[in-house]
């Protein structure tokens, strides 16, 4: 077995697969849609990276059969919420000893299960090969070669390490972490805080309301992941504060724009209509208020960003009232 399957052809998915390419791998990408598979097979340009022609090792198809042969590694790259039905589709194809990777942050709507979760529970004879590769890494720029850390998680130390060899390079670094729950709950609530960080720029708050932001956001990431099992010390890793600063901080980062907009009195129906890639965190703040009841934690920033995108809070409102709360120690 010697091809690199990825499914799913986003710009996070087409970073990944320019990075193995550039490695000499031979990379088979899966576009659902087969004009647009055939269009990026022959134009070689991708709709949502500007100045970037795709690697001649990567090949475009909408033939899933075709992209799983003889395959050794699987890339998942698709939005959360699309990630069952496909993952369903690929059983009949997926070799024992293929190894899983998990690109995609989300928790399930209805389920509340993490990405690895959900692909264990449709392909459950390979749950030790099951990897996610999180991190704070906009595709942007993993593309044009910026140093990025990224940590491949799983209960599977040694298939974690074959992933973190196959794509480390000179500018790619991965990290192993055994902690899988904590990485996966760290990815994706950061989400949420995010749209609270884009909030309060969008109302025209400054330094001050962004580190606040910040570090109660890792506090209730993490208040949340140990009641549900995760380990502490991962919160406190890439996939927690690392990637909680850069989606709560980047130009790049869509979480924080979809608050940005809502900060700037825009409505969260017209923001998303407008919106050519998926914003995470609007769905996983539903998910997000689910587990909080379900785990009786508080998460007051969480649960104001529910309210704001699914209950017409007023953002500048919700601020004021998080500002209010009981006054409390920090621990």
């Amino acid at each position: 077995m010697s091809n690199i399957s990825i499914l799913g052809t986003g710009s996070w998915g087409m970073a990944l697969g320019d990075g193995l390419a550039q490695k000499g791998k031979k990379v088979i990408m899966w576009q659902r849609d087969q004009k647009k598979a055939k269009i990026i097979q022959e134009d070689r340009i991708h709709p949502f990276i500007d100045n970037y022609k795709a690697h001649e090792n990567i090949e475009f198809t909408a033939d899933l059969e075709h992209t799983l042969k003889d395959t050794h590694f699987i890339i998942v790259a698709v939005p959360s919420h699309g990630v069952r039905e496909l993952i369903k589709r690929t059983a009949d194809y997926v070799e024992n000893g293929t190894i899983i990777v998990n690109a995609s942050k989300g928790l399930e709507q209805n389920t509340l299960l993490t990405m690895s979760q959900v692909i264990h529970e449709e392909l459950s004879n390979i749950e030790n090969n099951i990897v996610s590769l999180y991190g704070p890494s906009h595709a942007e720029e993993v593309i044009r070669k910026i140093p990025t850390a990224l940590v491949a998680a799983s209960s599977d130390l040694v298939s974690a390490r074959k992933v973190q060899e196959l794509f480390s390079s000179n500018t790619i670094r991965v990290y192993t972490n055994s902690d899988i729950l904590g990485v996966e709950l760290g990815g994706s609530i950061k989400n949420v805080i995010a749209i609270a960080a884009g909030i309060c720029d969008g109302i025209g708050f400054g330094d001050n309301t962004k580190a606040a932001i910040l570090t109660r956001g890792i506090a209730e990431m993490t208040r949340l992941g140990v009641a549900m099992g995760a380990k502490e010390s991962t919160f406190a890793g890439l996939s927690g504060i690392g990637d909680l600063f850069v989606t709560c901080s980047s130009k790049y980062s869509r979480n924080r724009f979809v608050g940005e907009e809502i900060g700037k009195g825009k409505k969260i129906d017209d923001i998303l209509s407008n919106m050519h890639m998926v914003a995470e965190g609007v769905n996983t703040a539903k998910a997000v208020c689910q587990l909080c009841n379900r785990h009786q934690v508080e998460l007051p920033i969480s649960i104001t960003v529910y309210d704001v995108l699914y209950n017409q809070k007023d953002p500048g409102d919700a601020v004021m009232e998080l500002m209010n709360r009981d006054l409390v120690s920090e621990q």
